[in-house]
């Protein structure tokens, strides 16, 4: 590997690409995005991965807001770079990986001598954007190092044992996941990760068998679909020892170990924080949405919307940072040209993370939700992710986001957007059928009050659900139709 790299920082500075520039890297889950990166990485060329499910319109909002002066891509990817060349704010350079050595454009900008730092920008990282545009997130060499030094240095069994190790990572390399925290990770304790194209649920168990495996990260939709797929239900590798991921909804998360006798370690992490809180202490309460305690380096509180600290056990925004006197070590660097915006999400010395979590008496965090998914609805908060997990029990449902929508009287009411196993069941007797479901188990008023059947749900290539791409933006979701009103069926319950 470290030779391959040197060969591509060869390249690289024989062309005239060295410090202070950006470079785009459209090459999927490959071996070659990871080498690529490293030897940018050490002329001091920061990287911007890219999603290759992206749209046209998304890449290009990248590229242009990124200023990348070079894309590097591969066959399986070139006709969709090709097509966005033409349509960017300024001219990119674009090169094949398979023909880099031969056919590597020389850069425009004049090579800038200066030594590389831990401050030094590594990669360019853009949110999901599942509430707008994406955000650039600049994370330094501090950062990249810090991130997979918090996977190392987790508590047991979650600590990676040094030359012991085989990673099995199924998330996409553009992502933090297995794009810094699995590979640092790796890197730091002598281990190897195993990053397939994508992920696949008939060859999951078979290539771990074949890897020899000894962890797999996993999201919540990578169980559930394991878990419905009865093909390889039997398999399990000898040679794993955990799961480790984040949004596994409690219900499968019992159901998965009690088959499988694997511990699935719930984990809290986010591009702008290199440091991940990890529930691996037992008890690991997995019939709850538990995700750890604060950690030594990684200090944490709980606030109100006015950033008062809230009473144990009351939900509020989650406020983290490294300590009073360095609040920002190893975080990320800011948002790309937005200075007004990093530093709202530090005001008060604290990164405002947008979840909204509960820690009880023994320290321990539970995820409730997004800040930005609470459906308001008569003074009462309500976590759209609960209402989601309630309706994900349901044997007819397959996918489902819920929504605010606007109530003359209530403020909010509960909206459900809801794709079912077998589309003709989409009736208002299933609708009838998934509202008593969720009203028989949770409070009534967080039962929908409107349920909307739909085919499919607007996805990132990190499979979390783009809310805000359900609708056009100046639609009035009440007005789409085939929506079904269920407010009158909202009564409150009598003991």
């Amino acid at each position: 590997a470290a030779t391959k790299i040197k060969s591509y920082e060869n390249y690289f500075s024989q062309s005239g690409y060295g410090y202070g520039e950006r470079i785009a890297l459209l090459l999927g889950n490959s071996v070659e995005h990871y080498l690529v990166k490293l030897a940018a990485n050490n002329l001091g060329i920061s990287v911007v991965p890219l999603n290759p499910d992206s749209s046209k319109s998304e890449i290009i909002y990248i590229l242009n807001d990124s200023n990348s002066v070079l894309l590097i891509t591969n066959k399986n990817h070139s006709q969709l770079a090709s097509s966005v060349k033409d349509k960017l704010e300024t001219s990119i350079l674009i090169v094949n990986i398979e023909e880099f050595s031969k056919s590597l454009p020389a850069s425009k900008t004049p090579i800038q001598k200066v030594v590389v730092t831990h401050n030094s920008e590594a990669s360019l990282l853009y949110t999901s954007g599942t509430t707008g545009k994406p955000k650039g997130c600049i994370l330094s060499h501090e950062y990249e190092l810090m991130c997979g030094d918090s996977y190392r240095s987790a508590g047991p069994p979650v600590g990676l044992k040094v030359n012991q190790d085989r990673v099995y990572n199924p998330l996409p390399s553009f992502h933090i996941n297995a794009g810094i925290l699995t590979l640092f990770g790796c890197i730091l304790t002598g281990n190897c990760l195993i990053q397939p194209a994508r992920f696949s649920s008939n060859n999951w168990w078979i290539d771990i068998k074949e890897t020899q495996a000894t962890v797999f990260h996993y999201l919540g939709v990578i169980i559930s679909v394991l878990l419905q797929n009865e093909k390889t239900s039997d398999i399990k590798p000898n040679s794993l020892r955990l799961g480790l991921g984040a949004g596994v909804e409690p219900t499968l998360h019992q159901s998965f170990e009690k088959k499988y006798k694997i511990p699935l370690i719930e984990v809290w992490g986010m591009t702008e924080m290199c440091r991940i809180l990890t529930a691996n202490e037992e008890p690991r309460m997995i019939h709850t949405r538990a995700m750890g305690k604060p950690r030594l380096d990684l200090e944490i509180k709980i606030v109100d919307d006015n950033d008062k600290d809230v009473p144990i056990g009351t939900e509020g925004e989650m406020l983290v940072r490294y300590s009073a006197e360095s609040p920002r070590k190893g975080a990320f660097s800011g948002y790309l040209g937005n200075e007004n915006e990093t530093e709202n999400a530090w005001r008060g010395g604290w990164f405002h993370t947008g979840d909204t979590v509960v820690m009880d008496s023994r320290n321990i965090l539970y995820f409730v939700d997004r800040k930005k998914n609470i459906i308001r609805r008569s003074g009462e908060n309500i976590a759209a992710a609960e209402i989601e997990n309630c309706m994900m029990e349901h044997s007819s449902v397959l996918e489902v986001a819920c929504l605010a929508a606007p109530d003359d009287i209530r403020e909010e009411e509960v909206l459900a957007c809801i794709v079912l196993r077998k589309n003709k069941l989409s009736n208002h007797k299933t609708a009838k059928t998934l509202f008593n479901h969720v009203y028989n188990r949770l409070a009534y008023f967080k039962a929908p009050g409107w349920i909307l059947f739909v085919e499919k749900l607007p996805i990132t290539g990190t499979q979390k659900i783009l809310k805000h791409n359900i609708f056009e933006k100046n639609e009035n979701p009440l007005e789409r139709p085939g929506i079904i009103d269920l407010r009158k069926l909202k009564i409150r319950k009598t003991i």
